[in-house]
């Protein structure tokens, strides 16, 4: 599939409060008509991002998406609470009366914090594709789960880290860090954010100088040296590390003909072995292992070829709408 220029798609930046706590979304394609009046489609695809959940990391591949789809369907992404850097004049976190999200920033509470977006920010009769990554994967199954107001077309779960995540290679050395230690490291993230931004830029461009990292990752690494932002996301990682063990397989099973999985062959998150039991347990699944070595953070260096794929594998659902 060719796609048109990602680079000419024009990219609507939002920030929002979404359960008190302070939102990124970027959208692709329309969602008022030409006169301004509002127009919501009959679908939309959403991304969720797995953690860090910087909205900035999707960039490239909501924009190559929208254009694989032809700029038919409008594409998101929202950011995670807590893990944007705010702009200037807005707080991390506003007051708010909803007392049962006081963990936003928990595995919970993102959770929440997505279906409140949802609420807030899209008509119930609009279908959604949701598209997880990581342990929006994980966040994306709790969704539905919890019984979505809108319609779910397609769930697609893109090197999802939905089980055993402490018991995976990367999971027992990141556990102690994450859940033992990560106070420790406040203080020299906190040093590294009094850095002048030229020098962070110098810095993250140095230690991807061997990688074909994308510019809009890049610039959003850049965003993430924030004292806040990092102890968020350091905050949920504990959080995951601990709740994520036991695979949903009755959620899978209520929903599988809705879901698409995509493996990695090499992902320390989620390996091998993770796959080859899902395809025994669900064996009328739609559960796909990747054969062309694209890694589990596919945003940083193959946003493109991912989104092609994504479009080419909704095609046939697209098709019955």
């Amino acid at each position: 599939m060719k796609l048109a220029s990602e680079e000419q798609v024009p990219l609507h930046e939002e920030f929002m409060y979404i359960c008190g706590a302070a939102t990124q979304v970027l959208k692709c394609g329309p969602w008022k008509d030409l006169w301004g009046n509002e127009s919501a489609p009959r679908l939309l695809f959403l991304v969720i991002p797995g953690n860090p959940g910087l909205a900035g990391y999707y960039q490239t591949f909501i924009q190559a998406l929208y254009c694989a789809l032809n700029q038919q369907y409008p594409v998101w992404v929202i950011s995670h609470a807590g893990h944007c850097r705010v702009p200037h004049g807005m707080d991390m976190m506003e007051e708010t009366d909803v007392k049962e999200l006081h963990d936003v920033f928990g595995l919970h509470g993102q959770t929440q914090h997505k279906l409140n977006f949802l609420r807030q920010n899209v008509p119930k009769d609009t279908k959604l594709v949701i598209i997880g990554h990581s342990i929006g994967c994980y966040i994306a199954l709790e969704m539905m789960k919890q019984a979505l107001e809108q319609e779910v077309l397609r769930c697609v779960m893109l090197f999802p880290t939905i089980e055993r995540m402490a018991q995976s290679p990367l999971g027992k050395i990141c556990t102690p860090l994450f859940c033992q230690l990560r106070y420790v490291l406040y203080m020299p993230i906190y040093l590294a954010t009094l850095l002048p931004d030229r020098v962070k830029h110098f810095l993250v461009r140095l230690l991807n100088r061997q990688k074909n990292t994308e510019e809009s990752s890049l610039i959003t690494t850049v965003g993430l040296l924030n004292v806040g932002c990092i102890a968020n996301a350091m905050y949920m990682a504990s959080q995951e590390m601990r709740e994520v063990v036991e695979r949903d397989s009755t959620t899978i099973r209520q929903h599988l003909k809705k879901l698409t999985f995509y493996y990695g062959t090499g992902d320390m998150w989620c390996p091998m072995q993770y796959y080859e039991e899902m395809k025994m347990e669900f064996p009328d699944g739609d559960i796909r292992l990747c054969e062309k070595g694209i890694s589990h953070a596919f945003v940083l260096e193959s946003s493109k070829e991912m989104a092609v794929m994504v479009a080419d594998w909704l095609q046939e659902d697209l098709a019955r709408l």
